[in-house]
């Protein structure tokens, strides 16, 4: 594929045709769409260049970026948007000129194959773009590839992942029907020995062993729950039964060791999932932050108790440590349960901007402890020297502003008098105003903004983080499929074998080893998935609650929405006679329109069969 070049003239195109700063709605406006979208797709749309979305998603990429960097800041927002736009357009096409099976494998070689931004390019570029970047893994000829899907992640391209054609490609992905072979910045045990295409997965053609579905991302994404569920466990019996004063601190209980086993392994599959696709993409993830704040309390237990197994001291630290770690593993498993929810997407995205404004507030309130804490050295220095006792401490008056920060005493604003009568009370009121009043405003005001913009475009934002959570469950790290804690023993016994053997030994044993491994869990899933192909052929009905059990009055209305057999299709097409110039008001009458200006309304195509029936039938 021509990606270089084909990057390259994106560009000129964009930077052509975009030098105002339009909004996106202004570029979804009929208008837009006529004079500048449909254009570009025009001129962009290739069936047989299956790279042109990548393309342009990698426009976007770099449009977002030089948005920081240049003072055309908003120009450039409207460039990344129109490459969305044309991206989804184009994508949209491919979905409508390829239906069936093959359709949904070219969907999926154009959202998830990798492609190499230098592909095409003339050999001096090449090797200069390879000598500015550090020496990639050995894939056998993918290394540096990308995808498009993680592009769109990246960018956050929400109108492209909540197309139908790309939904059409997670949903196939996240249910195991099109696997293929990830590609990943870093693996830490790789294993690149065969390298899988973009396919459509068939279980009874498959081995009753397939270790390759342990990457499935709904598989994965239920095994992953039941590791935390194991983790989060042990962490209660930890607490319930370890956390005693009888028990001192030079000796460690059972179900603590099992603790400390169990989530080292957990904090190294977390690692490796980090280093994976880059802190970028994994801080999409809903409970990314929840990780790395239990990671960072686990990493303090674990000095604070290794110290305390070395020097045998008789007060416990350690324990009271781990025990702030129980509202972020319980908040974690919500988040797990829940992962489409959009409460928690809209916490997420608040918790970010809240965690921002206070660090930012933080730094610039310091200036007040600081102020404060030498003017307490002012009024209290003697003609001697300093007297470090002398007056409160610099804690004691952080105490201070922190209760004045959350309302709940004015002690501070009293005893700065002081420090000094005019001053002291000055400085403590205008924290006060600034930091309960004004703080609060701003964060108020931004946080409701946040929660707004979400709640606006539900959909979109279910849809992105369900295609976040899918992309991420593909992995390419042969770790992942040592369940905690086997992949610390893997690390340590498997990692040197592969330094030592060829690719081919190496991976024959690594495939032995996971399918010991993980043989119950592979035959589980070999047993529901060719049940599910063996029950493919039935005609079923998808029931909630008491429709299951036929119990639901309104089981007709659901059942009488399968589609129409033929010659009901054709009398319907008798009655009310659809097509592409033509559609009907609320008042029966037919109005005709031009074809210029389809994008200002939707219209229907009928699709006929060879013998003049109509076959289906799709609203634009």
């Amino acid at each position: 594929m021509p990606v270089y070049v084909t990057i390259h003239r994106i560009r000129r195109l964009v930077l052509a045709a975009v030098d105002e700063p339009y909004t996106l709605d202004q570029l979804r406006a009929p208008r837009m769409n006529i004079q500048l979208v449909r254009p570009l797709v025009d001129r962009l749309y290739n069936p047989d260049d299956l790279s042109t979305v990548y393309c342009l998603l990698a426009n976007r990429v770099q449009f977002l970026r030089s948005q920081e960097e240049t003072l055309q800041q908003t120009v450039n927002i409207a460039r990344a948007i129109v490459c969305e736009l044309v991206a989804t357009r184009i994508l949209r096409r491919f979905h409508e000129d390829n239906p069936g099976r093959p359709g949904l494998l070219l969907l999926a070689n154009i959202l998830v194959s990798g492609f190499d931004a230098f592909d095409a390019a003339p050999e001096a570029v090449r090797r200069q773009s390879r000598a500015q970047k550090w020496h990639a893994q050995e894939r056998g000829g993918h290394e540096r590839k990308l995808i498009a899907l993680e592009l769109a992640i990246l960018s956050e391209s929400k109108i492209l992942i909540g197309s139908i054609a790309c939904q059409r490609v997670v949903d196939a992905v996240h249910r195991g029907q099109v696997v293929y072979t990830p590609l990943s910045l870093v693996d830490i045990l790789p294993d690149h020995y065969k390298h899988h295409p973009v396919s459509l997965y068939e279980p009874r053609r498959a081995a009753i062993l397939n270790h390759r579905r342990l990457i499935v991302p709904q598989l994965r994404n239920l095994i992953e729950l039941v590791h935390f569920a194991i983790l989060l466990a042990l962490y209660v019996l930890t607490m319930t039964y370890c956390n005693r004063p009888e028990w001192g601190t030079r000796s460690m209980g059972i179900y603590e060791i099992a603790f400390d086993i169990f989530t080292a392994g957990w904090v190294l599959e977390q690692f490796a999932a980090i280093i994976e696709h880059g802190w970028e993409v994994h801080a999409q993830n809903l409970w990314s932050f929840l990780d790395i704040t239990f990671i960072l309390i686990y990493g303090v237990y674990g000095v604070v108790r290794v110290v305390e197994l070395l020097i045998g001291v008789d007060v416990n630290y350690a324990l009271p440590i781990l025990c702030t770690a129980a509202p972020i593993l319980l908040t974690r498993i919500a988040f797990n349960l829940m992962p489409d929810n959009i409460v928690f997407i809209a916490l997420h995205a608040m918790m970010r901007d809240f965690t921002r404004l206070t660090f930012i507030a933080i730094w610039c309130f310091t200036g007040f402890l600081l102020g404060l804490f030498w003017l307490m050295r002012t009024a209290f220095t003697s003609d001697a020297a300093w007297d470090s006792t002398a007056g409160p401490s610099w804690a004691t008056i952080g105490k201070w502003l922190l209760w004045i920060w959350f309302g709940l005493d004015g002690t501070g604003i009293e005893r700065t008098a002081e420090f000094h009568t005019y001053l002291g009370p000055a400085l403590a009121v205008t924290f006060a105003f600034l930091g309960n009043t004004l703080f609060l405003t701003i964060l108020v005001a931004i946080l409701t903004n946040t929660f707004s913009k979400i709640m606006n475009n539900a959909a979109a934002e279910v849809q992105f983080r369900r295609a976040v959570l899918t992309f991420q469950a593909v992995k390419s790290d042969s770790i992942f499929a040592y369940p905690p804690p086997f992949n610390m023993i893997a690390l340590i016994f498997m990692l040197p074998l592969r330094l030592t053997l060829g690719p081919a030994t190496f991976h024959n044993i690594n495939v032995a080893v996971i399918r010991t491994v993980n043989a119950p869990v592979l035959l589980l899933i070999a047993l529901y998935e060719r049940r599910r192909v063996w029950a493919r052929g039935m005609p079923t009905v998808h029931k909630r609650g008491w429709t299951h059990f036929g119990l639901s009055p309104y089981g007709d209305i659901q059942l009488v929405f399968a589609e129409p057999p033929p010659e009901v299709l054709d009398q319907l097409e008798k009655l009310d006679h659809l097509d592409m110039t033509a559609h009907i008001d609320i008042s029966g009458e037919r109005k005709s329109r031009d074809l210029d200006a389809e994008s200002m309304g939707s219209f229907v195509r009928r699709r006929k069969q060879s013998d003049g029936s109509v076959r289906s039938t799709e609203v634009y």
